[in-house]
């Protein structure tokens, strides 16, 4: 019998990603039945609030599709990740909790999976289907060859500009390498005189680790061997040039040095209070027009600079995706239902077109509907699409905590990028050899 829990409501911060679109899913079925003496099958499902009011609709909607059959009760979990992700381990770890299907953070379903603590759900969800959704999404919830979730929405960091601002000072399209974007930003700032060429995410936390992963990627660095994640390969040429330029832009001038300590929201009050050229941010910032004083039209968004000519920009996968409780047996069924439903086309074009949710479904991005009302998904397509997962390991959440000092340490000038490079290659691989 699983053990029952009521857990407090948190506020809802539209995590990393915020203004971000549902997914979609599949063609393969399955019905939870009845429940015990006849009764409806009672599901809980676990979500931080959501602003939008989307998921409540939908909800309702499922509930009175299944009217007798299967009834959702929508646990709402604290908005802050981290709080969120010690919520569900205590459960797990004290038998499994009452929860049944689970809203999880991109980077859970690999530490999630190890301990044996979400379904395999690679019989419910086959290649086939698999095959519909972007890449980077489904490679998020694959470990050791199954998958564990369905993509719910998904999110993908973006180089923002101020596209009048360029016209301006004479340059017709944003920047393809990190050192144009740096020249770029430095005239611009001359010509403009705005405050800051480029602002991103550089405080000692888990947006720092993403925007430190892009540098280390655009320069053809790795963490983890793309053939063996227990292997440990950050300490290279090309992740000691990514965080060397992440620390030149504030060196050269680029970035304020506050930016050590900017997380998503310093960033956008920046740029949309019209005090930076370059951004980086997630997509959710398209929906905060008309709180600031940039207005959508002075706006454009491209994929993130890199090193070279030549070399894919690349950036980091956010978003969420839906899991089944191992300890639900008897509920994985009715669970399963309602992971269906929620990921389905109907849901996912309701949820981007409502909710502003990046779709995770390849054919919702040809849709004319949600391509005119949610533009940051046309914009911002070639970097949506380019996205990768943070290192898919077990092992995750402890390899970030080191990850985001030693990044921020950087930035700062506390230490090397070198010395930063050295030390996480040595902490890593322990926390890999220990076992977490």
């Amino acid at each position: 019998m699983r053990q029952r829990a009521l857990f407090s409501r948190g506020e809802f911060l539209r995590l990393g990603g915020a203004g971000m679109a549902g997914a979609v899913l599949l063609g393969v079925a399955a019905c939870g039945g009845g429940g015990q003496q006849g009764g409806p099958v009672e599901l809980v499902f676990s979500h931080g609030p959501e602003q939008s009011g989307v998921l409540r609709k939908q909800i309702d909607a499922f509930n009175r599709r299944h009217e007798g059959e299967i009834r959702v009760e929508w646990r709402e979990m604290p908005a802050q990740t981290e709080q969120y992700f010690d919520r569900l381990r205590t459960q797990f770890q004290a038998g499994g909790g009452d929860i049944d299907a689970i809203s999880g953070d991109v980077i859970w379903p690999a530490q999630f999976a190890a301990n044996g603590w979400i379904a395999d759900l690679s019989e419910r969800f086959p290649e086939s289907e698999r095959d519909k959704f972007l890449e980077g999404p489904i490679e998020a919830n694959t470990y050791e060859g199954k998958i564990y979730g369905v993509p719910w929405f998904t999110d993908a960091g973006m180089l923002y500009y101020r596209k009048d601002l360029l016209e301006e000072s004479g340059f017709s399209e944003p920047p393809k390498t990190w050192e144009e974007l740096k020249e770029m930003a430095l005239r611009i700032k001359q010509d403009s005189g705005v405050k800051f060429g480029f602002v991103f995410q550089g405080a000692d936390y888990e947006g720092g680790v993403v925007d430190g992963l892009e540098y280390i990627w655009t320069h053809g660095g790795e963490v983890l061997d793309p053939q063996d994640s227990t292997r440990v390969v950050i300490d290279s040429p090309e992740s000691v040039a990514g965080l060397k330029t992440e620390r030149s832009m504030i060196e050269e001038g680029v970035a304020p040095e506050a930016v050590v300590n900017y997380a998503e929201m310093e960033s956008h009050t920046a740029f949309l209070n019209g005090d930076a050229v370059f951004m980086r941010n997630w997509p959710y910032v398209f929906g905060l027009f008309g709180q600031f004083p940039v207005r959508p039209e002075q706006v454009d968004v491209a994929p993130l600079p890199v090193d070279r000519e030549g070399r894919r920009s690349t950036s980091s996968l956010g978003g969420w995706n839906l899991f089944i409780n191992a300890a639900s047996e008897d509920e994985a069924d009715a669970a399963w239902t309602l992971i269906e439903y929620l990921a389905a086309p109907e849901q996912q074009r309701q949820r981007a077109l409502e909710g502003g949710y990046l779709p995770t479904l390849e054919e919702l991005y040809e849709d004319r509907e949600i391509l005119d009302r949610v533009p940051v998904i046309a914009l911002g397509r070639e970097a949506i699409k380019n996205t990768r997962p943070r290192p898919v390991s077990p092992y995750y959440s402890d390899m970030s905590l080191k990850m985001a000092e030693q990044f921020n340490a950087s930035l700062k000038g506390e230490v090397s990028p070198e010395e930063a490079i050295g030390t996480l290659q040595e902490e890593l691989q322990n926390i890999v050899d220990q076992g977490g």
